[in-house]
């Protein structure tokens, strides 16, 4: 059949590292060998990047642009009607808008996972690096891009969901034996939730984001007024940010000291920490 002839074809193009228009093979072969094949290029060790979208604004797509020219890759940037004057979208080789017909505000047109993935497959895109904050660390999105045959540059999807996710993130550190603060177990859903557990755990209590970053998505509250009113702007400011309101709650901890270590691995088995830095001073919280 014509499927099985392209299904072959698909295999040695792959097979002999000819990527340059395999995508369009992939077009003509069946279901299940489609899914095969754009999981194996997303995996495969031997295929070259040579075009990078990032899935981000501003300084952070400006940042990736230019790591990417350095290695001499193209570039691609995305944006939203109201971005189209910014920097990023003139620093990019191929620039292409988000949310053309307008249904989507301008944070929603960066979060649409569908739409970001289909502009990277009608043009080529090896690979998406998602930045910070937005997709980053949105499990979906690198699972999107795996099935879809795109390089995600970032951990693989089921690691994102383990980490992207601060409750499953406590609960992962809670089986590894690391001391974690006191917080409740999971996501908490309501209000009345959340005033429950502080009854139990006691003031001042941090209500967080389970999917947030860089401070948004939080509020301190050091009664059952700021709690219940606290809980439901950090939820919906997360949501606004993330496209994820779910929250949880921790134990506020006085005059901490906020240390972190950044570890990098590759998929070969490799890693390297970068040594401690104090974050205490951070803006927020």
């Amino acid at each position: 059949s014509s499927e099985r002839r392209y299904d072959i074809m698909a295999y040695m193009m792959l097979r002999h590292g000819q990527t340059k228009g395999l995508r369009r093979v992939l077009c003509y072969t069946s279901s299940h060998t489609d899914l095969q094949m754009r999981r194996l290029m997303s995996t495969s060790s031997t295929r070259p990047i040579k075009k990078v979208m990032a899935a981000n604004r501003g300084e952070i797509a400006i940042r990736i642009f230019r790591a990417a020219r350095e290695l001499g890759m193209e570039t691609v940037a995305i944006f939203p009607k109201e971005d189209r004057r910014n920097l990023h979208v003139r620093k990019a080789h191929q620039s292409f808008q988000l949310n053309v017909n307008g249904e989507l505000g301008p944070v929603d047109a960066y979060l649409n996972i569908n739409e970001i993935v289909e502009i990277a497959l009608k043009n080529n895109v090896d690979a998406i690096h998602p930045g910070y904050g937005f997709l980053s660390e949105r499990g979906d999105f690198a699972a999107a891009c795996e099935q879809a045959g795109i390089i995600f540059i970032g951990p693989s999807s089921q690691s994102v969901d383990q980490m992207g996710s601060k409750t499953a993130a406590r609960d992962l550190a809670y089986k590894a034996n690391v001391p974690v603060v006191p917080g409740s177990d999971g996501v908490v859903r309501t209000v009345e939730e959340a005033l429950a557990f502080a009854e139990e755990c006691g003031y001042p209590i941090m209500a967080k984001a389970a999917f947030g970053g860089g401070g948004r998505g939080m509020r301190l509250c050091r009664n059952k007024e700021e709690l219940a009113e606290g809980f439901v702007a950090a939820s919906s400011e997360a949501r606004a940010a993330f496209g994820d309101g779910s929250m949880f709650l921790e134990k506020f901890v006085m005059n901490p000291r906020h240390i972190e270590v950044q570890i990098i691995g590759d998929k070969y088995g490799n890693h390297v920490h970068l040594f401690e830095r104090d974050c205490s001073v951070q803006r927020r919280h």
